[in-house]
């Protein structure tokens, strides 16, 4: 509640219009005035066959097509083309990317684990212990997101079991540690759960988990299954593959990615997971460079200097047009009370001093905040 009461102090008619101006795509397809990503990927025809093409080939046509649906996109943005002016075109560059990840799938990249396994045939696990189905926790209209992707209706979310890190405080442990939690759902279904979630008055589709990035290959062939206009939104920890990131970049509207951790010694210590600031700061500046985005930071207890500011630091030079959510709601969970000990550091909430500080920090640097905090 303190932390609450001090970023009120901080709301300003300012930083809701820049809000709106930093969101501007975003709120155009949640209202309709403007199509989903996915829609515009869906009519850009793709040239080559797509059964016999080997994988070379398919990513060199991938590449080409990413261009034109650049191209594409600031035709519609400028209002200098419509789609009703475009017919969907067989087969397309959506088309493309769900062969892409149904070949990714055998040999699955989909993440900076970089495991290798047949998850279709299953005979070894890889980081996030899944085969090729997907299955879903549960979805609803979520109320308790970030104000503009709430609004009146709420987010469409969509939670995903299992995940590719291992938090120690994870708060949706029972969903992100168990990959046999949850019911499986394939694309169709995944495609009329995100069609009602919309009808219900949804602004967003939500993919969340646990980690939705082990789960691409059944969002984007859902996608492919939908004509609804509704903003696809990505809630990830970003440690999706460098391939992953490509695929998404044309079809995601906006961006609600985490960025835990300033350095690796405490992504390693923390989450289990390597190389974490190389990976995420790489795709962090991809996402920044397709779509709007939110960047979450989760204030842990003593680590604003070794976390919080860093990645405050970083985000300021590489992510300018990002709105930031610096969040107060940390709690010990997981593993955490049972091994005080070990995780001393993180057994408590973090006091309003460390989060006046985050707030302190992010003024200083000329970092908007407040209307998503």
């Amino acid at each position: 509640m303190a932390s609450k009461k001090l970023r009120l102090a901080y709301l300003t008619a300012r930083d809701y219009d820049e809000m709106h101006r930093r969101l501007s795509w975003y709120e155009q397809v949640s209202t309709n005035l403007r199509p989903a990503k996915y829609r515009l990927a869906r009519r850009i025809p793709c040239e080559i066959d797509l059964y016999a093409a080997p994988d070379e080939l398919v990513w060199k046509e991938h590449d080409r097509l990413g261009e034109k649906a650049r191209e594409l996109l600031n035709k519609i943005d400028s209002g200098d083309q419509d789609l009703t002016d475009l017919s969907p075109a067989q087969p397309s560059f959506l088309d493309l990317k769900v062969n892409l990840l149904g070949r990714m799938i055998h040999r699955c990249v989909l993440c900076e684990w970089n495991c290798k396994v047949d998850r279709v045939a299953f005979t070894k696990k890889g980081a996030c212990k899944l085969d090729s189905k997907s299955r879903v926790s549960t979805w609803f209209l979520h109320f308790g997101e970030e104000p503009p992707l709430v609004g009146r209706g709420g987010s469409g979310t969509i939670f995903f079991s299992s995940c590719n890190f291992r938090c120690v405080f994870c708060q949706n442990w029972d969903i992100s540690q168990d990959p046999s939690s949850g019911a499986p759902v394939d694309s169709r279904r995944l495609a009329l759960v995100i069609k009602s979630l919309r009808s219900e008055g949804a602004l967003n589709v939500n993919f969340v988990g646990g980690e939705p990035t082990p789960n691409l290959h059944t969002i984007v062939e859902a996608m492919n299954q939908l004509d609804v206009n509704v903003p696809m939104l990505w809630n990830s920890n970003m440690y999706c593959s460098e391939q992953a990131m490509l695929i998404l970049a044309d079809l995601i509207d906006i961006w609600l990615p985490d960025f835990k951790y300033g350095n690796d010694k405490c992504a390693i210590r923390l989450s289990r997971v390597p190389r974490y600031f190389e990976v995420v700061s790489r795709n962090h500046r991809l996402a920044q460079s397709n779509g709007d985005m939110i960047i979450r930071h989760l204030v842990l207890p003593n680590h604003v200097e070794c976390c919080t500011k860093r990645v405050l630091q970083w985000v300021s030079q590489h992510c300018p047009k990002a709105l930031v959510n610096i969040m107060g709601q940390y709690h010990p969970d997981n593993r955490v009370p049972s091994e005080r000990s070990t995780y001393a550091d993180i057994t408590r909430r973090p006091s309003l001093d460390e989060m006046k500080a985050a707030y302190d920090f992010a003024d200083e640097l000329g970092i908007v905040y407040s209307p998503v905090s």
